[in-house]
């Protein structure tokens, strides 16, 4: 028996429509509505200036929601474009399936299921690229792209570049910067930059060489989706991790932070300790600005504790800064010719005035305080190992 009734009403109930973006497909078009109007009739269909007989097709279909846009301008112009239209609908989830029969409707209900079992997500169909008749550069295209993506998010997917998704309309950015078919991989990206999970679901596949028409310019938006992986993880390294990192550490009690982080780290002493080291010298260094990124990627480089060291980079708090600047400046006098005591400097117009005699001695002080605090760490550390040997013997 078929489940399609049944789904047929729970799409309505969902708010969820079908986005079917079409460029030149009119070959396979008919059979992808045809197919996607036994699930739901909340259908919308994207003409991204089509110069087939598309528009012929559509007039077949007067039911459908159609939108013609008079000049291919892209397939994410075309979703994006899908995405307003739904949401000025009221529309809450969309599904988006390609016109070029690739992808079966009948598949519909593993998104739906999906979304109702486990919540609001980016669902992507993950298709089987090893059977037979799937092209050898889709199937490179997709480890690439699935490479990348998990290099900028920290979420491993089987299959990132299926056109065949559910989108959490409210959930997803709004706002975009490209148009073509790297808007595909922008989108999952910031999307789990934002905290929405992304996640695939198992879906079928069809490769006919017959019909399918597929409009991927290899060198084209192959560089195209290069630049923008550039970009996403230049982003990625210089703000997406260290924010994430900040956040976890401040979900932390300090109590808790030390007894997890440093007491029962499975670090040996001397790492331990060269963590505190690291964050303490960072900390103090003239490097406002950049103390998070450069104690992270040192610390990372150095294979020392990430979280210890960023814990002790915050030795710079406001509140002993000008305890900083005023020693930083005294410790510069005694090594600058004509340096001035500056009894009184705790400002960062003393900072101006005697540029030299700051830097010079707060590179000093940071050198010294990271000395002091890594030697009396290990200290430390090393008694607490050896009372523990003493009580468990």
């Amino acid at each position: 028996m078929s489940t399609a009734p049944q789904y047929y009403s729970l799409l309505g109930r969902l708010k969820c429509c079908v986005i079917i973006p079409t460029y030149n497909n009119h070959k396979t078009l008919k059979r992808v509505i045809d197919g996607v109007l036994q699930y739901t009739a909340n259908v919308i269909v994207v003409n991204d200036g089509s110069t087939d007989t598309t528009v012929e097709i559509l007039l077949d279909y007067p039911q459908v929601n159609q939108v013609h846009l008079s000049k291919n301008k892209g397939k994410g112009n075309a979703l994006r474009t899908g995405f307003v239209t739904a949401r000025n609908a009221g529309y809450e989830y969309a599904i988006t399936i390609d016109s070029d029969g690739q992808h079966f409707p009948d598949d519909i209900p593993v998104f739906i299921d999906a979304l109702i079992a486990d919540g609001d997500a980016l669902l992507i169909g993950s298709r089987n690229m090893a059977q037979e008749g799937v092209p050898k550069k889709s199937s490179f295209g997709n480890k690439f792209s699935n490479f990348w993506f998990w290099f900028e998010t920290g979420i491993k997917l089987e299959d990132t570049q299926s056109g065949y998704r559910l989108y959490p309309l409210k959930r997803i950015p709004e706002h975009y910067y490209t148009p073509k078919f790297e808007f595909e991989i922008e989108i999952i990206v910031r999307a789990a930059w934002k905290g929405l999970p992304v996640k695939n679901v198992p879906v079928k596949v069809l490769y006919d060489v017959n019909e399918r028409v597929s409009h991927f310019r290899p060198f084209k938006d192959f560089t195209r989706i290069s630049v923008l992986n550039t970009v996403l993880v230049i982003i990625s390294l210089l703000y997406i991790k260290p924010r994430d990192f900040i956040l976890s550490f401040k979900k932390k009690s300090l109590k808790q932070f030390f007894i997890e982080n440093v007491l029962e780290s499975g670090d040996s002493n001397t790492k331990k300790a060269l963590s505190i080291a690291l964050g303490v010298f960072i900390g103090i260094a003239p490097l406002w600005g950049l103390q998070t990124v450069l104690v992270l990627s040192s610390a990372y480089l150095l294979r020392l504790n990430k979280l210890i060291a960023f814990a002790f980079s915050n030795i710079s708090i406001p509140p002993a800064i000008p305890v900083i600047i005023y020693l930083s400046l005294k410790m510069g006098s005694l090594f600058i010719a004509g340096g001035k005591t500056l009894d009184t400097a705790t400002t960062f117009d003393a900072i101006k005035q005697n540029l030299a005699q700051y830097l010079v001695g707060s590179i000093l002080l940071a050198v010294l305080m990271s000395f002091l605090f890594g030697m009396t760490a290990y200290v430390l550390l090393t008694a607490l190992d050896k009372n523990k040997i003493h009580k468990n013997a």
